[in-house]
């Protein structure tokens, strides 16, 4: 008995073919030879790409800790108007946790009561 557990192929691969399915709708379309003023044409992205440093200049990061979740926080802010326009972890996250340790605190804080009582 072999002691190879490798799976190796039995034969070589073969590729298929692939066969494009004839559309009857498409050879009974009517040409759509639209002129300029009535035709759709696809927005340019590479428009709305820019390299300028003053755009990217325009927000700041800000890392702290957040001292009752006990997460640290990222936030991307806008110079211009102050608002955070990114954060992780998000507000719903860090208020859960710090309910959470809030919990916790308040768990041990009472067994410590107890174990105090008892001796």
């Amino acid at each position: 008995m072999s002691s190879d557990f490798s799976i190796k192929p039995a034969g070589s691969p073969v590729a298929a073919a692939i066969a494009q399915p004839v559309s009857t709708a498409a050879d009974d379309a009517v040409a759509t030879d639209l002129p300029a003023h009535q035709s759709v044409a696809a927005a340019d992205s590479s428009a709305r790409v820019r390299n300028d440093p003053q755009a990217a200049a325009s927000s700041s990061k800000h890392v702290f800790l957040d001292r009752d979740a006990g997460s640290i926080v990222f936030q991307v802010v806008d110079n211009r108007t102050s608002l955070v326009v990114r954060q992780f972890p998000d507000q719903q996250s860090l208020r859960r946790r710090a309910y959470a340790r809030a919990l916790e605190q308040a768990r041990e804080d009472a067994l410590a009561q107890k174990v105090d009582r008892k001796i």
